[in-house]
């Protein structure tokens, strides 16, 4: 950890306790900050500044005590959320990572290490293995975002210095402009440009050339050059003064330092959120469980506390707390947290539930049957992690050729430099220093920093206007190479809920009477297809009749008397429990099974009424998208947790020729590994939590976005709408933002590879031309708008 993040944990440290101060200024009083005559300092409460009490205009009275602020910001943010600001921060000790954990790096997952730190061979800062359910701030997101607020403006005054200084000559003459630049240019270099020299040290003791190699030698080189032509002007040849002084770059070192830490945040922040899927799913488990004592005693105690075989009460409403078995009562609970389907499950007597369900009316005692690191959805958790880890994330084009091209652009500097000293001109050795610098200031890394960056932010952001959302660079690089799509089929091709379908009568009942008689009946019940059944007779505006002696037949049906007849309504095992024959209406039953419904006859009195179809209907853009996903070339193939029988019927719709039903969250993520072990590139597209192990561990995880969290954290592509037909956009796009980024990376090169050897001076011995660094840094802000120019072009591209 750096010193300055040191000192903000220290400022925060010392306003954790305001509610312990006996005077108005006492809260925010450090003695370390106290002045030669020790007047006491004060803590600014919002960013840790120590602020001297009778020089600061910025005050604010809270609780009965007087805080001191830096700027009036501070102020605003303080009196708009004080508690926030007083809260007490955890020390680091309970902040950090638990013992044990293992540090990884996200661009290259062989790097592990017991401690955090940076990766020996990209710079980046290492993460958790795996992330914890209560996240805090990164600390080199807030030591970086301090960086950059504080020297930015600094930035922007040497920039218009620099740009508009020959307007200024009136009242600040060069010499004096210079110095100033020197000035306000040197916190920005040495201060928010620290941990890019250290990463550049770092990587040249590793010899592992990166782009902190590039930015730290193109910085310090233009930075060094700068304070040289600042502080000895008179070293440099008369050739190189103009307008009454050597030209200087130091707006050229501070830009590239803010642009750095800007592209930094950016990062950082997408990083952050790599780990949201895992935090989902542990924050799915309840925090306690209410254990049943020997003595027939209740207690409520932590889910830690749970051990095998304990009996537990789950209350209506509430959380199943581990995996177990029932042992008394009777419920239906809803878990489509972790299958992604629709339908609560009627649990019953004997009947297994998954720990993080939700318990519905109905009050359970079960026994824990499996805890810790054994429930389902701690596997689940597991295979996310594995899957996110095991996934090498791709070498962006610039950095597979950066070892070589650092090297080159070293080589070339030195060769300048030698070749200069001894056979160039007097005075050779200056010529030598300048050259060399040209090299290194025109193959400064800023095109070729901005060349990917650049497409993706606007490619990013064209996305969004058509329902896209990519989570990262590496998506949208790798999705034009996606060959095949698993589609989940709950949410992703259908609807996602139940929805009435047809009412057929027999014996003289009409089909709105026996939806009527069914939704009279069904009024008493919670299950999904019972509200299906009653919204369609709502929005038909047939009158409903109160139902009496309502029983739920668990998994059958429900039985009931309506107007004074009896009414029973349910699949054949129920009718069969009545004695009523339902081969009436067996074959229209078959036909609508087929179609994907679900079936509920009508006994009314002992005697067959007729049938109700309930189903999760079809998208209305699914069959487009799939259509023209498959004339794209792409295989589908259909993944569900719904019986053989539904998902075989939904395909023959939607015409998909390979199905898999009735498969669990691990089979869903083994059809994924199976498919990329035949060479196949994957895409895996679904809304549940069930689907988050397949979506983290395809080549592309494509999630809905009316599905859940967990899934959407574990994709890298999201669709807005849910709609399949981004897919296709998505692809196009993803054509157009390589195509694009290939042609920024183009143009830089293409400007390094002619402006190197001309600031070599490889042109003097005939035309006696010399690049002056001036002439280099115009070369690379060309170089820079050039790739900003082509980039922006993405924001018009049309998709299909």
């Amino acid at each position: 950890m750096n010193r300055s993040h040191d000192h903000e944990a220290h400022g925060h440290g010392a306003h954790t306790h305001p509610a312990t101060a006996g005077s108005t200024d006492k809260a925010h009083c450090c003695s370390s900050g106290a002045n030669a005559m020790g007047a006491p300092k004060a803590i600014d409460p919002v960013c840790g500044m120590t602020v001297d009490p009778g020089a600061t205009a910025h005050h604010a009275e809270h609780g009965g005590a007087r805080y001191h602020f830096c700027s009036a910001r501070c102020r605003e943010k303080f009196i708009a959320d004080p508690t926030h600001f007083l809260t007490p921060k955890p020390a680091a000790s309970e902040t950090a990572a638990p013992a044990g954990t293992a540090y990884v790096c996200p661009m290259h997952p062989e790097i592990r290490q017991d401690h955090p730190g940076t990766c020996p061979i990209c710079g980046m800062a290492l993460e958790p293995d795996m992330p914890s359910l209560e996240e805090g701030d990164n600390p080199e997101l807030v030591d970086f975002s301090r960086r950059f607020r504080w020297t930015l403006p600094l930035t922007i005054i040497v920039l218009v210095l620099a740009m508009f200084g020959h307007y200024m000559e009136s009242w600040l003459s060069t010499g004096a402009r210079t110095w100033l630049e020197l000035v306000l240019a040197t916190p920005v270099v040495l201060w928010a440009g620290w941990p890019f020299f250290e990463r550049c040290v770092q990587s040249i003791r590793n010899r592992s050339p990166n782009m902190w190699t590039l930015i730290g030698i193109g910085v310090g080189s233009a930075f060094a050059y700068s304070v040289v032509a600042t502080i000895a002007p008179d070293v440099f040849p008369a050739s190189f003064h103009e307008h009454g002084r050597v030209g200087v770059y130091f707006e050229a070192a501070a830009v590239i330092i803010s642009l750095t830490l800007l592209g930094q945040l950016l990062e950082l922040r997408a990083r952050s959120k790599t780990g949201a899927a895992i935090r989902a799913l542990l924050g799915l488990a309840p925090k306690t469980a209410r254990r049943i004592r020997d003595d027939g005693n209740e207690e409520d105690i932590e889910l830690s506390h749970v051990h095998v075989g304990d009996r537990l009460r789950v209350r209506p409403g509430e959380k199943v707390p581990v995996d177990g078995k029932v042992l008394d009562g009777r419920s239906h609970v809803d878990e489509s947290m972790l299958t992604g389907e629709p339908m609560p499950v009627a649990k019953d007597v004997g009947a297994s539930v998954i720990g993080s369900t939700l318990n519905g009316t109905g009050s359970l005692v079960i026994r824990a049957e499996k805890v810790g690191s054994h429930t389902v959805l701690a596997q689940i958790v597991q295979l996310v992690a594995q899957a996110q880890r095991s996934r090498a994330p791709m070498q962006r084009m610039a950095d597979k050729v950066a070892f070589w091209f650092v090297l080159a652009v070293l080589a070339a500097a030195v060769a300048t430099f030698v070749a200069w000293g001894f056979f160039g001109p007097d005075p050779s050795w200056t010529y030598a220093v300048l050259n060399a610098v040209s090299v290194l200031i025109i193959a400064c890394p800023c095109a070729l920093g901005l060349a990917t960056p650049m497409s993706i932010m606007v490619a990013t952001g064209r996305a969004a206007h058509v329902g896209v959302l990519f989570r990262d660079a590496e998506a949208i690089e790798n999705f034009r190479r996606i060959d095949t799509l698993i589609v989940d089929k709950t949410g992703t091709l259908t609807e996602g809920k139940p929805a009435f379908r047809q009412a057929i009568g027999v014996a003289g009942y009409s089909e709105e009477y026996v939806l009527q008689l069914a939704a009279s009946l069904d009024q008493g019940s919670e299950h999904p297809l019972a509200e299906a059944i009653v919204a369609e007779a709502r929005r038909r505006g047939l009158v409903l009749q109160a139902a009496e002696g309502f029983e739920s037949a668990t998994g059958i049906g429900v039985r009931g008397a309506v107007g004074g007849r009896l009414l029973a309504i349910g699949n054949t095992e129920l009718m069969r429990e009545h004695g009523v024959d339902a081969d009436a209406l067996r074959d229209q039953a078959d036909a609508l099974r087929r179609e994907g419904a679900s079936v509920m006859f009508l006994a009314v009195d002992g005697a067959l009424a007729g049938l109700v179809a309930v189903a999760d209907p079809i998208k209305a853009s699914t069959p487009d998208a799939i259509a023209a996903l498959k004339a794209a070339g792409l295989r589908i193939v259909m993944a569900t947790g719904d019986g053989v029988a539904t998902a075989q019927a939904v395909a023959r719709q939607l015409g998909i020729d390979e199905v898999h039903g009735e498969v669990r969250p691990q089979d869903k993520a083994a059809l994924v590994q199976r498919l990329k072990s035949e060479g196949r590139k994957v895409a895996m597209a679904g809304d549940g939590i069930n689907d988050a192990p397949a979506l983290a561990g395809a080549d592309i995880g494509i999630a809905m976005g009316t599905g859940t969290d967990v899934a959407m954290s574990s994709a890298q592509v999201t669709l807005v709408k849910g709609d399949l037909r981004g897919i296709v956009r998505a692809r196009s796009l993803s054509d157009a933002t390589v195509a694009n980024m290939k042609q920024n990376l183009a143009f830089a090169f293409l400007y390094n590879a002619l402006g190197v050897p001309v600031a070599a001076g490889l042109l003097y011995p005939v035309f006696g031309l010399l690049l002056s660094p001036m002439i280099a840094a115009l070369a690379m802000s060309l170089s820079s708008v050039s790739v900003v120019g082509n980039a922006l072009r993405l924001g018009k591209v049309r998709v299909a």
